[in-house]
């Protein structure tokens, strides 16, 4: 439920920032993570933001001591108006899925890659662009490393996991030798 009401209230933070030539998405991507990481970086004042028992309005108090002139006037407005509908406590949230959105305008995508081994960097480029040939899009890849895999790659791209190694190999040869009786 909160995911959803993030990706809502970050959807609804693009369109403002759309509106505005003069307002730069990046810039509000990383004031929604200041005030994330702020907010996350105080246990108590994690605890105050997110307890009902305190009032909308010492809330209000807080923030706007905390972020008045720190960030850009429309991300001020808009962390006032979560607190107001009581969803202050979604801005790490907001700031992920505002990511995701922002990336989505731009035609970026990220991409997961996992090896067995270290891969140089002229076969990631390779790698890289061949993922960007195919999917048309801008890509940003985080590479990982997995011994366990034996061979091969394997790739995460928004939750869809493609494995083409050899231990996922060898674990489905398994199950069609088990499945066939052999």
């Amino acid at each position: 439920m909160s995911e959803l009401a993030a990706k809502r209230w970050a959807k609804a933070l693009i369109e403002l920032t759309q509106e505005s030539e003069e307002i730069s998405g990046e810039k509000v991507l990383e004031d929604l993570r200041s005030v994330a990481d702020t907010i996350n970086s105080s246990e108590e004042l994690h605890n105050a933001i997110n307890n009902p028992s305190v009032s909308t309005e010492e809330k209000q108090i807080v923030l706007c001591r905390l972020f008045q002139d720190k960030v850009i006037s429309i991300v001020y407005n808009f962390i006032f108006a979560l607190n107001l509908k009581k969803r202050i406590g979604l801005i790490s949230e907001i700031a992920v899925a505002y990511q995701t959105e922002l990336e989505n305008l731009k035609n970026i995508v990220r991409v997961d890659v996992t090896s067995a081994i270290e891969i140089n960097n002229d076969k990631k480029d390779e790698i890289k662009n061949r993922i960007a040939e195919k999917l048309q899009k801008d890509v940003r890849v985080n590479w990982d490393i997995d011994t366990d895999i034996i061979a091969g790659l394997i790739f995460n791209i928004n939750d869809i996991v493609v494995d083409n190694s050899i231990r996922h190999k060898l674990d489905n040869l398994s199950k069609n030798i088990t499945k066939s009786g052999i």
